[in-house]
């Protein structure tokens, strides 16, 4: 996109103070406050009337008194048709680009105020967010307008119907004859803003809530992108836009613009549904917005250009605009970037790794891997945009990757769809992006989706950031028993094995990771956000032992207690880098652990020494009976039914109790050391994190400690 305000200092037409707070209209000689808003839509759209539609800045006036009754108002541009200015032809009304749907059709009122109280034959009123403006031919004899694609150009006295075509700047200019425009890049802040707009105008009207206005739009971002991607011929105009019907065909106004909206609403849906075609798992449901709500959205979106925007700024405009939707309600499923690029970068993913997150919520962890893949290929075909073969090999080297290595699951149809529609802005990848409870069977998956990537044992890497706090109950989902972590762990030093070792519950986080044990071939690598009580807490020592049986850990890396607070978040939590062992690996740990166990148990007369105190408790409570029966006269049953007895029982129990966890204690330290001396020792990369480039508010900072782990971890794992 030009930058219309450089252009304009440049050609002498404007000029600014030191600390660029003031702007000077060279020509008008009037300077202005910049930092208003509004001033920074009419400077651009001022520049915008010379630099694109040609027009003498000697026929362009700004601040132009109107007489509206007993008071005066001001026009915000006036165009001349004449050198000395008495014959006005285009009035412009700018307002500042947050102006809601509603302002914004109050502008248009405004604006046709001003240009029927104008003397003179004034032809075109043009209404301008900067984000967003509406043309229109008036006609002040018979009080009637026109809505038009576009005011024409100087010297242009035939408009055409529709604006934008397909690689307009290369299409020959002739005199007199109306230039089109191709689709613009934008910067983010601007994308971000007509994303924002789009949604508010969908559902303030109240026909719609905020969640169903943004699956709509996500729809119709689907057929923008759908339609720039369509082959089209040289000067062949876009469907998606706003195509007027002239006057001449229809002179009433009303049915103009219904007519107009019938034919914008058919090719939206044509683009839509050929867009499902490819991928019916994007959208299963269809459009459900009127022709007129249609129309709002394309006036946002038809000017812009989404392939060719950068991808980082694309995809951080969506991100942005989906967060500030869903982050009250769904804070759950955005992983700050900083912690999922510092997750994706020290990983070793090449284009033809296998990569799953099985709770990918927006895709955050997904995209950073596919942008890894893609700056790898620039990297080796560095010619790619002017080379075709270059270009051929490193689209493939990256789409291949997109396409059939990248797979995520999510449980949230709305967050899934708003994954995929990530990966869409992206340049795709959505493909196996799937809606599923993520901790039922593979075959389960499979089955449901059709999708046969994801096979348990094939994935190269997992990297996810799953819930946490919730609780999966066997009574709700029979599957939990399928777990080994859904069972009581088995207690090496308990004398007898309870007959029930079914949980009644497990928490998300604690499945999630024996899940992706399954999913991962040998090797694998699975990097995990887990809250800090599965690594610390006592009760939950069994879960590390089972980890520890399962894969090599690489690394722990501690994330501050604000990491998550702005996601609406507050627990402690850390970054574990896990490796899968191989079959005989593990099995080798297990056999070690099992021998250290039986060895200990045997040297120490372990069960023989329970037994004997059994022995002695029971002969000690039977004395005890007996020497209440003696001394009240009553039935050995009855004495223990004595408080006497209860006090002295609850003592002995209490004394032996003591004696048997001094045994365990002293065996559990024998075990460790045991372990510590037989098991394979390896290093394990720590490191703590305090500052991580965001606070608790999520509001950016200086220092970011991840980037220094980052380049430090990558080199760990390089030696493995």
């Amino acid at each position: 996109m030009k930058d219309y305000i450089k252009i304009g200092i440049e050609k002498g037409l404007i000029s600014f103070n030191d600390d660029m707070s003031r702007i000077t209209y060279v020509h008008q000689k009037k300077e202005r406050n910049y930092n208003n808003p509004e001033e920074k839509v009419q400077a651009e759209t001022f520049l915008r009337l010379i630099l694109d539609y040609n027009y003498p800045v000697n026929r362009i006036k700004q601040f132009v008194p109107v007489p509206m009754g007993s008071e005066t108002k001001e026009a915000d541009i006036v165009v001349y048709k004449d050198g000395i200015c008495l014959v006005p032809y285009i009035l412009v009304e700018c307002k500042k680009q947050e102006v809601s749907e509603a302002e914004f059709q109050q502008a248009i009122g405004q604006a046709y105020s001003y240009a029927f109280a104008m003397a003179g034959e004034l032809k075109y009123v043009w209404v301008t967010s900067g984000i967003k403006s509406d043309f229109f031919e008036v006609d002040q004899t018979s009080n009637t307008r026109n809505q038009l694609p576009d005011i024409p150009q100087f010297g242009v006295s035939i408009i055409a119907s529709y604006k934008y075509v397909y690689e307009a700047d290369y299409l020959p200019e002739e005199a007199g004859k109306q230039r089109f425009f191709d689709l613009s890049v934008i910067d983010q802040s601007e994308l971000t803003r007509r994303f924002k707009q789009a949604h508010e105008a969908l559902w303030a009207g109240g026909q719609l809530n905020p969640s169903e206005a943004f699956d709509e739009l996500d729809k119709l971002i689907f057929c923008k992108i759908w339609d720039e991607r369509k082959p089209r011929r040289m000067g062949e105009p876009y469907d998606f836009q706003i195509i007027t019907v002239p006057k001449e065909t229809e002179k009433s106004e009303t049915k103009r613009r219904h007519i107009e909206n019938d034919n914008l609403y058919k090719r939206v849906i044509a683009l839509y549904e050929e867009g499902r075609k490819k991928d019916r798992e994007v959208f299963r449901d269809n459009i459900r917005l009127t022709p007129e709500k249609i129309r709002t959205v394309v006036g946002y979106l038809e000017s812009v250009n989404l392939g060719e925007t950068d991808l980082d700024s694309k995809g951080r405009a969506f991100e942005t605009f989906m967060g500030s939707f869903f982050r009250g309600n769904f804070g759950q499923y955005f992983t700050p970037r900083e912690i999922v690029k510092f997750i994706v970068d020290v990983l070793p993913i090449e284009h033809d790794s296998k990569v799953l997150d099985t709770s990918c919520g927006s895709g955050g962890f997904l995209l950073y891997a596919l942008n890894k893949v893609r700056n790898k290929a620039t990297e080796l075909y560095p010619n790619y945009a002017k080379d075709v073969r270059q270009h051929d090999r490193w689209f493939k080297y990256w789409h291949d990757f997109a396409e059939k290595n990248l797979y995520g699951i999510e449980i949230s149809e709305q967050i899934s769809r708003a994954a995929k529609m990530n990966m869409i802005i992206h340049d795709d990848g959505h493909t196996n992006v799937i809606t599923s409870d993520a901790l039922v069977s593979d075959e389960t998956i499979i089955a449901k989706t059709n999708n046969q990537g994801f096979k348990y044992g094939t994935f190269d890497f997992i990297i996810t950031n799953p819930p946490f706090g919730s609780t999966v109950r066997q009574s709700e989902q029979a599957y939990l028993k399928t777990y080994q972590l859904g069972k009581k762990e088995e207690d090496w030093l308990a004398v007898a094995t309870p007959p029930q070792n079914i949980r009644d519950g497990q928490s998300t986080e604690v499945l999630f990771i024996e899940q992706d044990y399954k999913f991962l071939k040998e090797g694998g690598y699975l990097a995990i956000v887990l809250p800090d009580g599965i690594l610390t807490n006592s009760s939950m020592q069994y879960v590390r032992t089972q980890i520890e049986d399962w894969f090599r850990i690489v690394a722990v890396v501690s994330m501050p207690q604000t990491a998550f607070m702005a996601n609406g978040a507050g627990v402690k939590s850390s970054v574990l880098f896990l490796k899968k062992w191989t079959k005989k690996e593990s099995e080798q740990i297990v056999n070690t652990k099992k021998s250290i166990e039986c060895r200990l148990l045997s040297n120490n007369g372990y069960l023989a020494q329970r037994q004997t105190w059994d022995k002695e408790v029971k002969q000690k409570q039977k004395e005890k009976a007996n020497e209440i029966k003696s001394k009240q006269k009553i039935s050995a049953t009855d004495a223990k039914k004595t408080e006497e007895y209860k006090s002295w029982n609850s003592d002995l129990l209490a004394e032996y109790a003591n004696k048997i966890e001094e045994l365990k204690s002293l065996l559990t330290d024998e075990y460790q050391q045991a372990k510590q001396k037989e098991l394979t020792d390896y290093p394990i990369f720590m490191a703590i994190a305090e500052n991580i480039g965001y606070d608790a508010t999520g509001k950016k900072t200086a220092i970011n400690e991840l980037d220094v782990i980052g380049e430090e971890l990558k080199k760990f794992i390089e030696t493995l």
